[in-house]
């Protein structure tokens, strides 16, 4: 899985992942690329990019996540006095992340899908594509991705439920880590309103089995 980076070097990434998808990714995708959807032109990236493996005869695999950089890349736009990538709401990027799914899902012969999200209700709205679309639960073109320590009630309850489900673990010095996990928590910010519940959650765990705090 090829990591997206800021939009002023995305594009060459990009053709590299494209080149690699080309190349490997004949038989089954072997090869992802990261799409951040908070940018606003990204839906329609990843509806090129099926058009493009469509047209050379290759599969295309995709990673979905809402977006790591908005204040950077914000800036980043101020100070080029350019229109920022970004969205300009949570909603619409919600918006897009949810229509990326729907895409996915109604092209599933061509692509293969990573959820890369700890929103519940995108989660939720895969698993209705799925079972709507009649593709089994452990289909291996479609899992879901969530860091380990974040949304583990989300991870577990879709494994448990047969889904495809990678937990990924994050490593490296703790002057690095904590930037990047402090990121990850503020991209989304149902995260943040989770964090009470996932307490909840194991604290009504560990009273059911008579543990104390």
């Amino acid at each position: 899985m090829v990591d997206a980076e800021e939009s002023w070097f995305q594009n060459t990434v990009d053709g590299l992942a494209h080149e690699a998808m080309a190349k490997y990714n004949k038989k089954r995708a072997i090869v992802f690329n990261t799409i951040q959807l908070y940018r606003h032109d990204r839906l329609a990236f990843l509806k090129e990019s099926f058009e493009a493996a469509e047209r050379a005869g290759y599969f295309l695999g995709v990673k979905l996540v809402r977006g790591a950089y908005l204040e950077k890349e914000n800036k980043h736009a101020a100070e080029k006095g350019v229109r920022s990538p970004i969205n300009t709401s949570k909603e619409l990027t919600d918006k897009s992340y949810d229509d990326a799914l729907r895409f996915c899902v109604e092209h599933i012969d061509r692509i293969s899908v990573c959820a890369g999200t700890h929103n519940e209700q995108s989660a939720k709205l895969l698993t209705q594509l799925m079972d709507k679309a009649g593709i089994e639960a452990n289909d291996p073109r479609i899992h879901f991705a969530q860091l380990l320590g974040m949304s583990d009630h989300l991870s577990f309850n879709l494994a448990a439920k047969g889904f495809n489900v990678a937990k990924y673990v994050p490593y490296g010095k703790v002057n690095e880590l904590l930037p990047y996990l402090t990121r990850r928590a503020q991209e989304n910010s149902s995260v943040l309103g989770q964090t009470s519940r996932e307490l909840n959650l194991l604290t009504s765990e560990m009273k059911r089995r008579g543990l104390k705090r």
